[in-house]
């Protein structure tokens, strides 16, 4: 069963970024795409465990700003060495204004 979690705000992620979200002990990274969709994977790279919060955006990628590894964050596949593991995505949806992500129960 998921459990939908409030992440954030509609607003709060201009499109083609992303923030930090903080939940339960855990760390996850919620995008807004260029074709105003919502995406969460989770926060930290594959390669050395580096926060994406701080990576760069393009398009559908997100960079990492430790060494450079790209994902599609809407799929998590690593699409650029040194990344070679896939990020773990999580299902989003919009209610209204707000951002929430679906955990597991």
């Amino acid at each position: 069963m998921t459990h939908w979690i409030d992440a954030c705000a509609t607003d709060d992620i201009d499109e083609e970024d992303l923030i930090r979200f903080d939940h339960g002990g855990a760390s996850y990274a919620i995008y807004h795409s260029p074709d105003g969709q919502f995406y969460a994977t989770a926060g930290h790279c594959t390669h050395e465990q580096v926060h994406l919060a701080d990576g760069l955006v393009m398009g559908h990628l997100i960079e990492c700003p430790k060494h450079n590894g790209q994902f599609d964050y809407r799929t998590g596949e690593a699409k650029r060495t040194p990344v070679c593991i896939a990020l773990k995505t999580y299902p989003v949806k919009v209610e209204g204004d707000r951002v929430l992500i679906g955990l597991g129960a």
